[in-house]
């Protein structure tokens, strides 16, 4: 069995899973209290499936990019488990979680999430000949960049505000899927079925080595006394 751990952003989900498919799912909005609500919700998940942690023998967890707090809840907490248990752990991209559920339309699928100060993280996926495939690194831009970009018909979903999408359909028109804000939440039961393929594999990551993506360093302030500079 597998354990699954998306912490990324304000919307937190876990799954169990065996091989890839879900036994136990569950979706919520943790809003900030990624520390307080994980483990009560994976408590009460594995209860529901009557099973507990010693069936699990392996870990996967969303690696970012996303919220800094939240990507290091669940960063810790897939470690000390894979740790723990002495078990493989593997970390997906938060954004490739994002694209995965419209891998069958073989168009270019374009993910995106709130970066702050006006940009967005994203990255660019597709099935090409049967396989699943990154074309476009993760990394930081604006929608105005972003859509400059775009050559050809391609789906995007993740937080897409009102505004966002104002702007890709002004100017992609019919070049612009967008996925629906409710059939676009994110689910750790398809970072169970990447993980999985990667488990299957013996792809696994380094327990002690294996770091969040958060494309961008924290803003951070100076003590009015002179101490380090401390995270915001």
């Amino acid at each position: 069995m597998e354990l699954a751990i998306d912490t990324s952003t304000e919307v937190a989900s876990i799954a169990l899973s065996s091989e890839g498919k879900v036994i136990a799912e569950l979706t919520w909005r943790a809003g900030q209290n990624h520390t307080a609500e994980l483990t009560p919700n994976l408590n009460y998940l594995l209860e529901q499936a009557k099973l507990s942690l010693k069936n699990v023998n392996g870990v996967i967890v969303a690696k970012g990019p996303g919220s800094f707090n939240g990507l290091r809840v669940g960063m810790s907490t897939a470690k000390g488990f894979a740790s723990a248990l002495n078990i493989p752990l593997v970390g997906i991209s938060t954004l490739e979680v994002e694209a995965f559920p419209y891998s069958s339309t073989c168009l270019p699928v374009c993910p995106i999430l709130n970066a702050g100060r006006g940009e967005v993280s994203t990255a660019l996926f597709q099935t090409k000949r049967g396989k699943w495939c990154r074309l476009v690194e993760e990394h930081i831009t604006t929608i105005e960049s972003l859509i400059t970009e775009v050559k050809v018909r391609t789906i995007f979903c993740g937080e897409i505000t009102q505004d966002i999408k104002s702007q890709l359909r002004a100017k992609l028109r019919r070049k612009a899927s967008i996925v629906d804000n409710n059939a676009a939440l994110r689910r750790a039961g398809y970072l169970a079925e990447l993980g999985w393929s990667r488990l299957k594999s013996r792809d696994f990551d380094n327990t002690s080595t294996l770091e969040p993506l958060y494309l961008r360093r924290p803003s951070i302030t100076i003590s009015r006394k002179g101490c380090l500079p401390l995270p915001e």
